[in-house]
């Protein structure tokens, strides 16, 4: 039995190979469980028409990701934070509060595994620049402030 790959399945086949497996094999679990359909010219067209939908879903994240980029490339995030008798900042600012921040006040949600630099840490005044990769290597920055918090 010919079946179209739906899916990626180990010993089997890639996604999108025409294989040839036994009927039972075909019949039984692979067809009933999504991994393959029946291999037809229309099943092969179908599969034609989702990959090209897959495309145009994939480039249209890619221009929104592009969107966002250039986006956060406006935004400065400011923080407050005290100083040691040595002037130094005390404590971090950690991506968790850069994240809540970015969320909160301009609606952009940003997950932790999507920053690039991983040991980057916030303890010090001044900008730092966290990377961040937004989608399929579009890269985009967000630029973090800290400042002095003024002493009541």
């Amino acid at each position: 039995m010919k079946v179209l790959m739906k899916q990626d399945l180990r010993k089997v086949g890639k996604k999108g190979e025409i294989v040839d497996v036994s009927d039972g094999y075909g019949a039984n679990y692979l067809i009933p469980n999504g991994y393959a359909v029946l291999y037809t010219a229309e099943a092969q067209k179908q599969y034609e028409i989702e990959l090209e939908e897959e495309r145009k879903e994939k480039e249209r994240k890619r221009e929104e990701a592009k969107e966002l980029s250039k986006r956060l490339e406006t935004i400065t995030l400011v923080f407050e934070a005290p100083a040691g008798r040595r002037g130094d900042m005390i404590g971090t600012v950690s991506f968790k509060k850069v994240s809540e921040a970015l969320k909160k006040q301009y609606d952009i949600k940003i997950d932790k595994g999507q920053v690039i630099d991983k040991n980057v840490i916030i303890n010090g005044f001044g900008v730092t620049d966290l990377k961040v990769d937004l989608f399929d290597g579009v890269l985009g920055t967000i630029h973090v402030k800290v400042v002095l918090k003024e002493k009541k």
